[in-house]
C-alpha cells in the first residue's frame, strides 16, 4: 500500500514572507515585555516574572554548580607520584582527540605503567567530561573552578602532565580552609 504526500508549495512558502513576520513577532514581542518588566521593576512594581539577571565578569563572578566541568587536573598518589595509570581510556574515549599520553613502564613489573608524556590541548577540548567518566583511576578531573582560559597562542594552550599536576581542586581548597 503507497501513500501519497502532497508536497505542494504554495506561493507565500516560497517567498518567506509569512515566517519573516512571525519571526519578527516574536522578537519584537519578547523585547518589549522584557522592556516593561525592567521599567516596573525600576518603578517598584511587581511584574509577576522573573527577569533577566546581568552579571559584570571579571568583577562580579556567579557561583559555580558544585557538578560543573571546569578545567582539568590530574590527581597524585600520597606519595606525589601521579595516580594516571597511562591506560590510554581517556585518550580513546576523547571526542575531540585532545588528549595525547604516552606510556612508559617501571623496571618493577609489579607496578603498573605512567605516563611519560601527558598533553592536553584545552583549545580543543569541549569539556564534556568523557575523560574523567573513563578513567578507571579518578586520575583525571575538571574540578579546578577555572572557567576564564584564554590565550594569544596556541601552544600555550597546551597543558603538560606538570601543568596539570599543580592545578588542585576548588573543593579541596575549601576544605583545607576550613581546617
Amino acid at each position: 500500500m503507497a501513500f501519497k504526500v502532497d508536497r505542494e508549495i504554495r506561493w507565500w512558502h516560497k517567498i518567506f514572507l509569512v515566517e519573516v513576520v512571525r519571526g519578527l513577532w516574536i522578537t519584537s514581542s519578547r523585547f518589549f515585555v522584557n522592556l516593561l518588566g525592567h521599567v516596573l521593576a525600576v518603578v517598584g512594581v511587581e511584574f509577576g516574572r522573573s527577569q533577566t539577571v546581568t552579571v559584570q565578569y571579571p568583577e562580579e563572578q556567579i557561583e559555580l554548580p558544585e557538578r560543573s566541568h571546569t578545567l582539568h587536573r590530574l590527581t597524585k598518589n600520597p606519595d606525589g607520584s601521579p595516580r594516571c595509570v597511562a591506560c590510554m581510556c581517556c585518550e580513546s574515549i576523547c571526542p575531540a582527540d585532545c588528549i595525547q599520553i604516552v606510556a612508559g613502564e617501571y623496571q618493577d613489573k609489579r607496578i603498573e605503567k605512567y605516563p611519560v608524556k601527558f598533553d592536553l590541548d584545552i583549545s580543543r577540548c569541549v569539556y564534556c567530561g568523557l575523560c574523567v567518566e573513563a578513567c578507571p583511576e579518578d586520575a583525571i578531573r575538571m574540578d579546578t573552578g577555572i572557567i576564564d582560559i584564554a590565550g594569544y597562542d596556541r601552544m600555550k594552550m597546551v597543558l603538560g602532565k606538570e601543568d596539570l599536576l599543580k592545578k588542585s581542586g576548588r573543593f579541596e581548597e575549601k576544605k583545607v580552609a576550613k581546617e
